[in-house]
């Protein structure tokens, strides 16, 4: 099942746009990702230096992911996009150990954004077909997510190189936009 059947069974009103903030750490894999869910070549990806938008459109429904570069020069311009935000969904690269306490405090800081409030919030903790990988629950409660109550949230394994646990945190996404939406 793709992104466009999704967006059939998401669409519940003509014309209606989603706004998807795509965030990670820089090398967290957050254009792959974005390349995997518009079924594009995953071969040569160079790191996002401003930002890459996708939108997809299907029988009226339009799905706009904003995928904004994490490097650390760049993630202060991150609040210039956070008007109008539907889902966050924020990539963490698994395998990266040295790096969960950055990760873990970039997102804390996302979360207390005025403008995300309770915007439902999708962590994909990505690179899961390396055997280096921290398991999702680990990474978790590294983060205290369990801490959350503001919002709905949910973190899910994947791999944006393999596509594994994609479409799972995509039908996640569809779900809690037609909650947030009504």
């Amino acid at each position: 099942m793709g992104l466009l059947s999704i967006l059939r069974k998401l669409k519940s009103a003509p014309d209606q746009e989603v706004r998807i903030l795509l965030l990670g750490l820089d090398n967290a894999g957050k254009t792959t990702l974005l390349k995997q869910l518009a079924s594009e070549d995953i071969s040569h990806i160079t790191p996002t230096q401003g930002f890459n938008i996708k939108s997809v459109q299907s029988q009226g429904f339009k799905l706009n992911v904003w995928d904004i570069g994490g490097q650390r020069k760049i993630r202060p311009y991150w609040r210039n996009n956070f008007e109008n935000t539907d889902i966050l969904i924020y990539v963490i690269d698994s395998a990266d150990r040295k790096r969960f306490e950055e990760t873990g405090q970039e997102l804390a800081e996302l979360l207390e954004e005025e403008k995300l409030s309770c915007v439902p919030v999708l962590i994909f903790a990505n690179k899961q077909d390396l055997l280096t990988a921290a398991p999702a629950s680990e990474i978790a409660e590294g983060l205290n997510l369990h801490t959350i109550r503001d919002r709905v949230w949910q973190i899910q394994s994947c791999s944006a190189l393999t596509g594994e646990g994609v479409q799972d945190g995509m039908n996640w996404v569809c779900k809690n936009v037609n909650a947030k939406k009504k």
